[in-house]
């Protein structure tokens, strides 16, 4: 049994459009920003919302899809990890940056649309990882790699 989860689940639409670079050891990495509302009622009956952005980083094949198939306003599904690192600024100043490092993303946009439409699943690893991830066929909801193809003759009812 695991002594811990860091595990994160966010459904949002893209605050930029991703930007790609690439490590010193030439290894993809892509970061965007993710937005997600919660809406309730207020205590005088108004409604509500707040928006939290999410700020979310991705690795490998993976960053280049997301860099192929997403732009401001393309909505997604994704799991992750949360993450906090330490870095100094331009001015010299210390800092900490908490992000999700992403690890299977669903498109539930079109290719490069804000709206709604079909989806693609892409799944993957959190950095460090030479392996290929190809697409699955597109579906809304789907997670990680596609799943096998069951027969009729399969379906117990």
């Amino acid at each position: 049994m695991a002594n811990s989860v860091n595990k994160v689940i966010i459904v949002g639409r893209l605050g930029r459009d991703p930007e790609l670079r690439s490590t010193q050891s030439g290894q993809a990495v892509a970061s965007f920003s993710i937005a997600t509302n919660e809406r309730w009622t207020g205590k005088n009956g108004e409604p509500e919302e707040r928006t939290e952005w999410h700020n979310i980083v991705v690795w490998g094949r993976q960053a280049e899809l997301c860099r192929d198939y997403l732009a401001k306003g393309s909505q997604v599904y994704l799991e992750g990890r949360l993450q906090t690192r330490e870095y100094t600024d331009r001015d010299g100043n210390q800092r900490k940056a908490t992000e999700i490092v992403a690890r299977d993303i669903v498109f539930l946009s079109g290719r490069g649309q804000g709206g709604g439409g079909g989806g693609g699943s892409y799944g993957g690893s959190d950095g460090g990882d030479d392996r290929e991830y190809a697409p699955s066929a597109p579906r809304r909801g789907s997670v990680g790699p596609a799943e096998p193809a069951v027969a009729d003759d399969d379906i117990p009812f």
